[in-house]
């Protein structure tokens, strides 16, 4: 047997390689400027067709073979480049995507309906009336559960326990007045129109009326601004707020304690002396103002009472809402002595913190989650005004994500899984000088390359909050999510405060933020360990430049050749041959010590 040709297959594959890869001249675009442009012809070469089979490419490869199949020449300039973090608006909508929501919130508003109890007479025996409840209680969840696939609409996590919604039925129909209880911050979240229409089915006689709570986080001018809102919703609304009445509450107790010492009692007395005094002086005045008095006074400060009457911006104190809840109502009463006023509400919107600082003292448990009250429970705030307190209930409602679920205070923070959408939508509300001005904090800048009036991302706030409290975790860097709860309970208490525009109003010219109050501070100005802990990725640009270009080559280079042992390179950047060539470069030279990984990398540890 002959030796087999063992260079024949090497050859021959080397061949190929050369004929696919050897003679094929590299492509060279005779654009001096930097651009890109579609005038390539990527899809051809010179003379022949590219009919490679084409099944899987890049965006920007779509992109150019579009443009070549329409026809289109388009220029893009290179330099023209924005970076878009991908941290920004992480779990948000773009605002595309909010418009087209909107537009569907508008479109299916109508089918946004609470459960209604099935007409009965006194001959429905109490298994047929629970059995019709239940076939309509299981439509209106399917009906729900429809709008929400076909049009992927996401919706509050609405109560799907029957039994409380049978509790809103009986409140319903035993109250004369059905009051719903909003937070001022987004009354229109909070408020169910469907509600008021299923009370007028029940009785047209019976009044609905929104009760605004938290209304001290308002100034007099977004009030009248809501006011007008629903003057022309035609329903009547009174502004309240609850804190302001508890701690007013807590100042008269103490002051009632302090009367027991006698110095005191003493003061009390000569006040009294000067109150008697003032008043015998008032009534004097008085009867001679009436002698005079020829143009009658004007009640425009006077409280509204009649329904006709338009709403009106003001605070209501305790004794006047109690007052206005007592006239409101001229219409039959369920009961003739007195008038029953139903309270329904979400939770965390301050229900029962209302109804304690009505009564004065503790009547009603208060709990930021739902299910607390189990069942309606009535009150009499007066002789003659009876309230109705329901358990709290989630109507269904539209919200665009979860994370204004967070903000508005529906879900519970402490149940929260993923804090970065919620906080995301914070930094888009609040501008970044607030955030620094309330915390005392300094927020890192956008990078470079980064819009530069961009608002922050979570990981930039939550960093920045954590190093400042001392939130760290076991290896050293600020607890993200730990300082996401501070703030997301800042923001839904209140501290942080961002106010909703009714549909008339721009939000801009609605809500507007205080200016500046502290100096800024430069990040450079800062301590380095703050630097580091302020970004997770700890190397910039400007620090990869520094340390690029701070090391000095030590060997020659011609095309990509480093092995000169006889040359090396001068400080003046000369090029000097070595004494010997015939010399062993590596001999007398002192061996580098080898020294422990942790000590050699303990720079990417430092935070």
């Amino acid at each position: 047997m002959g030796k087999k040709n063992k260079g024949g297959a090497s050859n021959l594959g080397r061949q190929l390689i050369k004929d696919r890869f050897g003679h094929t001249q590299r492509r060279k675009v005779d654009n001096d400027t930097m651009l890109h442009t579609t005038e390539l012809q990527d899809g051809y070469d010179w003379g022949r067709l590219n009919l490679s089979s084409v099944t899987e490419e890049s965006s920007f490869q779509a992109f150019l073979r579009t443009a070549e199949l329409a026809g289109t020449e388009f220029q893009a300039e290179k330099l023209n480049i924005t970076f878009v973090n991908p941290k920004q608006r992480v779990g948000l909508l773009s605002k595309t995507q909010e418009q087209r929501m909107h537009q569907k919130h508008d479109e299916h508003r109508d089918q946004l309906k609470i459960p209604r109890r099935p007409k009965w007479t006194k001959e429905t025996s109490a298994e047929e009336l629970v059995r019709a409840e239940n076939e309509a209680f299981l439509d209106w969840r399917r009906d729900l559960a429809l709008l929400q696939e076909d049009e992927e609409i996401l919706m509050t996590p609405y109560e799907k326990n029957l039994e409380f919604w049978r509790q809103l039925w009986r409140v319903v129909e035993r109250s004369d007045v059905v009051v719903q209880i909003v937070d001022a911050r987004n009354p229109l979240l909070f408020r169910s129109a469907d509600l008021e229409r299923y009370v007028k089915e029940v009785e047209p006689s019976k009044m609905n009326m929104i009760l605004v709570n938290k209304s001290d986080l308002l100034t007099d001018e977004q009030r009248r601004h809501w006011a007008e809102y629903f003057d022309s919703e035609g329903i009547r609304t009174a502004f309240y707020s609850a804190t302001l009445v508890e701690e007013e509450l807590k100042r008269e107790a103490e002051e009632k304690g302090l009367d027991s010492f006698p110095e005191v009692q003493q003061l009390r007395r000569a006040v009294d002396e000067i109150k008697q005094s003032l008043d015998s002086v008032e009534d004097a005045l008085n009867v001679i103002e009436q002698k005079y008095k020829t143009i009658p006074e004007t009640q425009s400060d006077e409280l509204p009472r009649l329904p006709g009457d338009k709403n009106s911006p003001r605070l209501l104190s305790r004794l006047e809402l109690i007052e206005f809840l007592r006239n409101i109502y001229t219409g039959p009463r369920h009961t003739e002595q007195h008038v029953t006023v139903g309270m329904v509400g979400y939770p965390n919107v301050g229900k029962s913190s209302t109804i304690n600082s009505l009564m004065t003292v503790k009547k009603v448990s208060v709990s930021a989650t739902p299910g607390k009250t189990k069942r309606f429970q009535t009150l009499f705030l007066d002789k003659d005004i009876l309230l109705c307190d329901c358990p709290g209930l989630v109507m269904p409602s539209f919200v665009l994500t979860k994370a204004d679920m967070l903000l508005n205070g529906i879900l519970p923070i402490d149940q929260m899984r993923d804090h970065v959408p919620a906080v995301n939508l914070l930094c888009e509300r609040i501008p970044r000088h607030v955030l620094e001005d309330k915390y005392g904090i300094v927020i890192a800048k956008p990078l470079e390359g980064e819009d530069m009036e961009r608002p922050p991302h979570s990981e930039e706030l939550l960093l920045a909050y954590g190093y400042n409290r001392g939130f760290m975790t076991s290896n050293g860097q600020p607890d993200q999510a730990r300082s996401a709860r501070y703030v997301l309970k800042d923001y839904v208490n209140g501290r942080l405060l961002y106010a909703m525009s009714p549909p008339s109003v721009p939000q801009t010219e609605y809500h507007t933020f205080p200016e500046r109050q502290r100096k800024v501070i430069e990040e450079s100005q800062l301590p380095g360990q703050q630097q580091r802990a302020m970004r997770i990725n700890k190397s910039t640009s400007k620090e990869l430049d520094n340390q690029f270009f701070s090391d000095k080559p030590t060997h020659a280079h011609v095309k990509g050749r480093t092995n000169f042992p006889n040359v090396r390179l001068a400080n003046d950047g000369s090029l000097v041959a070595g004494n010997d060539p015939a010399a062993k470069p590596w001999r007398h030279v002192k061996k580098e010590r080898r020294e422990k990984l942790r000590k050699k990398f303990s720079h990417l540890d430092e935070h």
